[in-house]
Order: C-alpha cells, then sequence, then structure tokens
C-alpha cells in the first residue's frame, strides 16, 4: 500500500479551486450515508442539499473531477465515493502523529474515523516524561525525544498539533525539520511555517465566538421587530365624559 511521503493528492496539479477542495469533503460524507444505505444513484439537487451547498454549485465542482452524472438518472454514489477518494488522497495510507496527549490529544487518539477515511495514527507522542509507555487508545504513548526518529521511520507527511500554545511552534518547527509536510493545529496559536508546508487551524474558541456574534445579532433582530410591533400599536385611551359610573367612566352622549 502507498504511504503518504510518497504519493501526494492530485487536486493541485489538476487545478481544482481550494474552495471546491474544501466542500470534497462535506460530498464524500453525504455520499458514505447514502452507500451505507445501499441508494445506488444520487440526484445532484439531493445530494447537494444533504451536503448544505447549491446544486449549481455541485454540479461545477463536480465538473473539475471530470464527473458529470446522467441525465435523468443522476450519479452513480459507489463511483463517486472512490472518484473523491480518490481525489483527496484518501485510497492511500496515510501515516499520523499526534503531538500532546493531553485531554484533547487522547479524544483525538480515541476518534474511531480516522481509519475509516483512510488516516493512520503512527504515534501518539507527549513531553511528559509520565506519559511515556501509558497506553491511549490501545496505543503506548511515546516522549518527544523519539519525534524525528518516528516520523522517519513511518513516513509520516502529517502532524496532529495538540499542546498548549506555547509549545505549539517549537513542535511545529520539529515536525516540519523532519520532513512533515502538512499540519493540523488544535493549539490556539498561529504556526509560522515555510512555503511548502500546509497548516489547517481548528479553533473551537473561534468558532464559539462566531456563532455567540449570531446568537446576539438575531437577540437584536428580535428586539428591534418586538420594538417595531410595539410602536405600531395606538395607545388605548379612556372615552368618557367625565363622570364616575359605578364601573367607571360613563360614555359620553353622542348629539341625535
Amino acid at each position: 500500500m502507498a504511504t503518504g511521503r510518497t504519493h501526494r493528492p492530485a487536486t493541485r496539479s489538476r487545478g481544482i479551486p481550494e474552495a471546491t477542495v474544501a466542500r470534497l469533503p462535506l460530498y464524500l460524507r453525504a455520499l458514505t450515508g447514502l452507500s451505507e444505505r445501499s441508494v445506488p444513484t444520487v440526484s445532484s439537487e439531493e445530494l447537494a442539499a444533504a451536503a448544505g451547498v447549491n446544486s449549481a454549485k455541485l454540479r461545477k465542482d463536480f465538473s473539475y473531477l471530470g464527473s458529470y452524472g446522467t441525465r435523468g438518472v443522476g450519479y452513480d454514489v459507489e463511483y463517486l465515493v472512490y472518484q473523491i477518494s480518490r481525489e483527496l488522497g484518501l485510497t492511500q495510507d496515510w501515516p499520523v502523529v499526534i503531538v500532546g496527549i493531553g485531554n484533547l490529544g487522547a479524544a483525538l487518539a480515541n476518534y474511531g474515523g480516522f481509519a475509516s477515511r483512510g488516516f493512520r495514527v503512527a504515534a501518539l507522542i507527549d513531553a511528559d516524561p509520565a506519559m511515556a509507555g501509558k497506553p491511549v487508545a490501545g496505543m503506548p504513548v511515546r516522549h518527544t525525544d523519539e519525534l524525528e526518529n518516528i516520523i522517519s521511520e513511518n513516513g509520516v507527511s502529517i502532524g496532529v498539533i495538540a499542546t498548549p500554545a506555547g509549545a505549539a511552534q517549537q513542535v511545529c518547527d520539529r515536525l516540519v525539520a523532519a520532513g512533515v509536510t502538512s499540519i493540523l493545529n488544535f493549539a490556539p496559536t498561529v504556526l509560522s511555517v515555510p512555503d511548502g508546508v500546509d497548516v489547517r487551524k481548528v479553533d473551537l474558541s473561534i468558532e464559539l465566538q462566531i456563532l455567540a456574534f449570531h446568537e446576539q445579532r438575531k437577540a437584536g433582530e428580535d428586539a428591534a421587530v418586538a420594538e417595531a410591533a410595539a410602536a405600531a400599536v395606538p395607545p388605548v385611551r379612556a372615552v368618557g365624559n367625565g363622570r364616575k359610573g359605578p364601573d367607571g367612566d360613563m360614555p359620553a352622549v353622542m348629539p341625535a
């Protein structure tokens, strides 16, 4: 089986836009769900809805793959799963190292979706000597002193950083120096890398802040609607002739 070190995805050489590449995993996830339900074909509208995009954008994305579907039939689900998996490089074996086995790193190590998507966790690495040898997700944690040897022995080209922010850049530098060319960064900091190294940053706090912005905006819109509705209702004025009856103001007597 090919390893990540000797084979790179074909997307760059074929000129597929980065925005399209970012959507391919969404299509693959939707298609995998259809495949698991033994659905043989899917229309562009159905697949676009499942992936959360519009159908015109989906058809444009698939045109970069050379896949146009069949009018009146749609797309072959199994073939698209294979085609997108191949384009993303998921038909190969991609050894991955996870550096930083705290709560987050341990959770990533226990994630069962890596193997089914073409990624093999080659090693779990931590700087704490007390962690060395402890099993996490069925694998013994190894010390950072072994980092370079692990990368070389396993042909690792993808590294996952789940360390505290203060240690992330140093870990990144060591990964890059050892030959890692793609990094998934969970540390709450921006990494500096040379040309030719790809970094994808996952920051949960930023995502929550964005959601908080939208919640605040929705609350403001609801308040504005309520205020506008209140302003549209004229105030109720008591109508009477000033005389009091047993139940309050007496209505004025209208002339005949």
